[in-house]
C-alpha cells in the first residue's frame, strides 16, 4: 500500500482544527504519526520529512496496531466527549455504490481489512434496515487482535450494531438478533408498530426511540447513542441512510474506497435522497493506494 497523501501531525491537526472550529471546544488532533497501511499490505510515501519519510519509503508490512493508530478517532476534548460519526463506503469508478444490490462485488481484500479495523475502533455500527436485509448482516465478531485496546478504552468486546428502521420489518430469527455478543440496537420512531417493537424486544434487541413520528431523526439518533456512551460512531450505509445523515449535517468523516471497477447499469450512488441546499465541503486527510484501489479519508471542514 502506498500513501499518496501523507498524514503528518500538522495535516491531521489542521483538518481537526477546521472541524473543531464549529464548536467552542473541539476534539484534539488524532494520532497521525503511525503509517497508514493495511496488515499484510505494503506502504510507501513521499512529501514527508525526517526519519519517518525514509522509513515509509521502504516497503514493509504494517501491523493491525499501526493501522488502528492511523484510523484512530479524535481524542475527546475537555468535558463530556462529543460523538464523532464516521462513514465507511465503497464506490466504483463510475459512481456505483453497489453491484447487484450488494457492495461486496466492488470491494477487495485491503478494503475488507480496513472495514474490519474501522469496526474494531467503533463503539457502535449504524446501518439501515435495507442494507441489513440486502447484505445479510451478522453480529460483529470478537477479534483477539483488538481485545486489549477495546478493554483499555472502556469499550465492549465488539461494537453494537444499531439498525435504523421505521417499520421494524426485520427477521428476528437471524443471528444478528439471536446471537450477538452485545445486544443489537434498533433505532426507530415513536410511532413504530407496537407489535413489531414487541417482537424485537422478545428477540433480545433493544429498541431506542429516535424520532417523533415513524421515522428516525438523524441528529436525535446520534444523541440517543451518545447517551448510551457510544461516541465513536461508524455507519456503513446504505445509500438512503447516508443521504439522511448528510442532509442533517451530522456526518463528521467519510472513509471512501474507490474501487478500480466499472459497472455501468443503474446502481445507486453511496448516498441518495433529497439534495442539500449547499454542497458540503470536506477536507482530505489521507489517501492510500493498493492494487488500484484508493482509500481516502475526508473530514468535515
Amino acid at each position: 500500500m502506498r500513501r499518496l497523501f501523507p498524514v503528518t501531525e500538522e495535516t491531521a491537526a489542521q483538518a481537526l482544527a477546521e472541524a473543531a472550529g464549529r464548536e467552542t471546544e473541539g476534539p484534539a488532533p488524532a494520532r497521525a504519526d503511525g503509517p497508514a497501511g493495511t496488515s499484510g499490505a505494503h506502504s510507501g510515501a513521499s512529501g514527508t520529512g525526517g526519519a519517518g519519510a525514509a522509513d515509509a519509503l521502504v516497503d514493509r508490512e504494517w501491523g493491525l496496531v499501526e493501522l488502528a493508530a492511523a484510523y484512530a478517532y479524535p481524542e475527546p476534548g475537555a468535558g463530556a466527549p462529543r460523538p464523532w460519526l464516521r462513514a465507511n463506503m465503497v464506490s466504483s469508478l463510475d459512481g456505483a455504490g453497489q453491484h447487484d444490490g450488494r457492495s461486496q462485488p466492488i470491494s477487495g481484500a485491503a478494503d475488507m481489512r480496513i472495514f474490519g479495523t474501522l469496526r474494531a475502533l467503533a463503539d457502535v455500527v449504524v446501518v439501515g434496515a435495507e442494507t441489513v436485509r440486502a447484505e445479510g448482516y451478522r453480529p460483529a465478531r470478537v477479534r483477539a487482535e483488538f481485545a486489549g485496546a477495546r478493554a483499555a478504552a472502556g469499550q465492549t468486546p465488539v461494537p453494537a450494531v444499531a439498525v435504523v428502521s421505521a417499520s421494524l420489518d426485520l427477521d428476528f430469527t437471524l443471528p444478528l438478533f439471536t446471537s450477538p455478543v452485545v445486544p443489537t440496537l434498533i433505532l426507530t420512531g415513536a410511532a413504530a408498530p407496537p407489535d413489531r417493537v414487541a417482537a424485537a424486544e422478545k428477540a433480545g434487541a433493544r429498541v431506542l426511540v429516535a424520532g417523533a413520528g415513524r421515522g428516525v431523526e438523524p441528529a436525535r439518533a446520534v444523541r440517543v447513542l451518545a447517551g448510551l456512551g457510544h461516541t465513536r460512531l461508524l455507519t456503513e450505509g446504505g445509500p438512503r441512510l447516508l443521504g439522511q445523515l448528510i442532509a442533517a449535517e451530522v456526518l463528521d468523516e467519510l472513509c471512501l474506497t474507490i474501487s478500480p471497477m466499472l459497472t455501468a447499469g443503474g446502481a445507486q450512488r453511496i448516498a441518495v435522497g433529497p439534495s442539500v441546499a449547499v454542497p458540503h465541503r470536506f477536507a482530505l486527510v489521507s489517501l492510500l493506494e493498493e492494487e488500484g484501489f484508493l482509500f481516502s479519508r475526508y473530514r468535515r471542514r
